[in-house]
């Protein structure tokens, strides 16, 4: 199932919306196949009421196996926005990961000889969080999901720069179309990117005198 986009904050965008690689299902659909085979053999080979009871029995229990491995395969979701990596499993109790860009500090994946060949790994991510380090396991092209993450790094900071920038021509007066406020708040908006280090002291003290003269 896909990611629901309810669930986005505005403006937020979808950049990855994985599900577990294949390989996830694969023992419970060995093993329905086996089961399925040595069902159609007893059935049809042998008029022992017993045995293909529990043939039978086999079966299905084999097909609730598989649909069970299935629904969850499906029902979990990892996810790259353009905020956020987000990690959702379960069908009716819910688990979730989230992990705010601006938060990640690396990101590196594991694959054996095996799972090369199959385009599967895993991969980790290390933040500044509370949780530290998380680990996600059965991901598809690993390496790729890597340089994804990066890339959504990388544009998230390029729009807070860019948000910065617009703050700052705002505040000195150099944006076109000016919002219009009183004096005492323009101030205060200055102390505040003062104190966020986006305007030194002197060019606080500048722009303060110069909206204290117009009074």
């Amino acid at each position: 199932m896909p990611f629901p986009n309810k669930l986005l904050n505005p403006g937020e965008t979808i950049v990855l919306d994985l599900r577990p690689h294949w390989w996830r299902v694969v023992p419970a659909s060995s093993l329905l196949g086996l089961t399925a085979i040595i069902g159609i053999v007893t059935l049809s080979t042998t008029g022992n009421r017993p045995l293909r009871v529990i043939a039978g029995l086999l079966v299905a229990a084999a097909v609730v196996h598989f649909v069970r491995a299935y629904v969850i395969w499906v029902s979990e979701n990892f996810v790259v926005t353009s905020e956020r990596v987000i990690h959702r499993s379960g069908v009716i109790a819910k688990r979730g990961i989230e992990i705010p860009l601006d938060r990640v500090n690396t990101v590196f994946f594991s694959q054996s000889l095996f799972e090369r060949m199959l385009g599967a790994g895993d991969l980790g991510v290390e933040s500044a969080g509370e949780g530290g380090q998380q680990t996600f396991n059965s991901v598809r092209k690993p390496n790729v999901v890597q340089q994804e993450i990066y890339r959504a790094m990388e544009a998230s900071e390029q729009e807070g720069f860019q948000a910065m920038a617009q703050a700052t021509a705002t505040a000195l007066g150099r944006d076109r179309h000016p919002v219009e406020s009183s004096i005492p708040d323009q101030i205060n908006q200055l102390d505040e990117l003062r104190r966020r280090g986006v305007l030194t002291d002197a060019e606080f003290e500048a722009k303060k005198r110069e909206l204290l003269d117009r009074m």
